[in-house]
């Protein structure tokens, strides 16, 4: 029986408005999603997918944004007349939506279990005791380990990608027959992120449900979907099916896509952005065998600048009022050197130690044991003030430049605090020129100087997170998944921003992140966690052409490569 299409949406058009003026976001947009089908919807912040996607389950805010012109047929029913009554029949039942951050969509105060049961009491006719067992069901089917704790659990008692799982369950409860997935995996693992695709891929095909998959990653979304569209401003650029996409991509827009993310084949000196293909710039210069050879060798023939000996970090945890004791070892027998100008990168799953070394590192949390050697003073056993000055040295860039910023400080005052507590510079208006000099360096213009952070985009915050660290002149920065949370073309900008302050001010960088494939393009040396341990270390690209151990193999296999 050929396929026919259960969702089509025909020159639709979204507008956002205020008392001054009103917005077009979406331009007459036309696709259709054909019943027990995947369809990839793939483009960058601000390009659309979300606010589209939020249209078919009548989400808009209503009192800031209309639908101008087009139509949503969903099963046959026209879906931007229905009445809000009518849309919470639909939800859940009909469309069910899973999110990006499945933390804020979750309610903190109510176990798990209470959270599946609440939606299939709402919409079905089941009982108590039926819907406890089908939560139970349920979580079983997406896989969660130990359904009956998970059940009894919290949010905040449960991993990243448990917490997603429960989403999914939620989402497919009362077995919709469309299911909107938006940038389900962005947060995850590479290892979990392969884990919840299949699952999908597998719910897909036992419920017989379509699925619209929304990223901004063009091979994740390969791996997923059967046909894919391109979003861009707003519009759809490109549309087609998977195979066509990617192997013979039409838009200059779909080409930049593939090519900012960093190949796990190439190393290029620069990563290309979409600017620079929308301009018509090829940057195809590449860094090889031999140069990295030879400017290693300068690299290690001196002493190091970081020594980690044997470091431990323990934590004690008991149950109850007279429970024994347990202690926990999140780092535990690391030892590892790090060199003047070198980016020492650090991976592993969630859980594994990475964030507990660099706290350790950064003196934020006390260690249990080993030394940290920084040029050759073992920094652990220093008095707060040497601490206090030591802070100047090492710096942090945080995954979350918006949550690391205070709202209420225009952003040049926010770099300029650290400055004046570290007595850089001679006055405040010696301080400002820096600050202003430092925000050109970073890709940003004078007149962010008196703008307050949420009037930026989340790369532009990541450029002031990257101002604000390197204003205090270190020798060393922490870059803890600074660019996890970021579009792939903004990544590439950041990316390419990290290693031009290298060069330039010869910065050494500790890069921790779960995408392996940048990890590749920026390290050096690669150091892989498991379980607090190091499982392998060495020569970045040595790791990723001859891995030695099963679980570097593992969290290599996982990156999604495409087609």
């Amino acid at each position: 029986m050929p396929n026919t299409a259960l969702l089509d949406v025909n020159s639709l058009s979204i507008s956002f408005f205020n008392k001054k003026r009103e917005t077009k976001i979406i331009h007459d947009i036309s696709y259709h999603l054909n019943t027990n089908e995947i369809l990839g919807i793939v483009g960058e912040s601000g390009s659309g997918k979300s606010v589209s996607s939020l249209a078919i389950l009548g989400l808009l805010p209503k009192a800031i944004s209309k639908i101008t012109a087009g139509t949503i047929y969903f099963n046959g029913q026209d879906l931007a007349s229905r009445s809000q009554q009518e849309f919470q029949n639909i939800r859940g039942n009909d469309i069910a939506m899973i999110f990006q951050e499945p933390m804020s969509s979750l309610n903190p105060s109510m176990t798990c279990g209470k959270q599946v049961i609440e939606i299939l009491l709402q919409h079905t006719n089941l009982s108590k005791t039926e819907a406890k067992a089908e939560t139970l069901s349920l979580f079983e089917k997406v896989k969660l380990p130990a359904p009956d704790r998970i059940y009894k659990a919290y949010p905040h008692e449960i991993s990243g990608g448990q917490k997603q799982r429960v989403m999914i369950a939620m989402a497919i409860a009362c077995k919709p027959k469309l299911l909107i997935a938006d940038e389900p995996t962005t947060a995850l693992d590479v290892t979990v992120q392969k884990d919840i695709i299949e699952l999908l891929k597998q719910l897909q095909k036992e419920e017989n449900m379509s699925i619209m998959f929304i990223s901004h990653d063009l091979a994740l979304v390969s791996e997923i979907a059967d046909r894919i569209l391109v979003m861009y401003k707003g519009t759809i650029v490109e549309q087609g099916n998977v195979s066509d996409i990617f192997h013979n991509p039409q838009h200059t827009y779909t080409k930049a896509l593939l090519s900012s993310k960093p190949s796990l084949d190439v190393r290029l000196k620069r990563l290309p952005t979409i600017n620079d293909f929308m301009e018509g710039k090829s940057l195809t210069e590449t860094i090889d065998t031999s140069q990295r050879k030879a400017a290693h060798k300068i690299l290690y023939s001196k002493p190091p600048l970081l020594e980690v000996v044997n470091l431990e970090k323990e934590y004690m945890s008991k149950s109850g009022w007279f429970g024994k004791q347990d202690t926990f070892k999140a780092v535990n027998q690391v030892s590892f050197k790090l060199y003047e100008g070198e980016t020492l990168g650090l991976v592993g799953e969630s859980g594994c130690g990475k964030s507990t070394l660099a706290n350790a590192i950064l003196l934020l949390d006390k260690s249990t044991a080993g030394q940290i050697m920084y040029n050759g003073v073992d920094i652990t056993k220093l008095n707060t003030s040497k601490v206090r000055q030591l802070r100047k040295d090492i710096q942090i860039i945080f995954q979350d430049p918006y949550a690391s910023l205070n709202p209420r400080i225009p952003v040049g005052k926010a770099i300029m605090e650290p400055m004046k507590v570290h007595r850089i510079g001679t006055s405040d208006s010696d301080r400002k020129e820096k600050v202003l000099d430092l925000l050109l360096k970073v890709g940003l213009d004078e007149s962010y100087f008196s703008r307050y952070p949420h009037e930026f985009s989340g790369g532009q915050r990541q450029r002031i997170g990257i101002a604000r660290a390197i204003a205090l002149e270190p020798k060393l920065i922490i870059c803890d998944e600074s660019v996890s949370a970021l579009d792939i073309s903004v990544q590439a900008q950041v990316l390419n921003l990290l290693n031009d302050l290298k060069d330039n001010f010869g910065f050494t960088y500790i890069f921790i992140s779960h995408d392996l494939a940048v990890v590749k393009y920026m390290s050096d040396q690669l150091l892989v966690m498991n379980k607090g341990k190091v499982e392998e270390i060495g020569d970045a690209d040595i790791i990723y052409e001859h891995p030695e151990k099963e679980y570097t193999k593992k969290l290599i296999h996982a990156i999604p490569k495409g087609l």
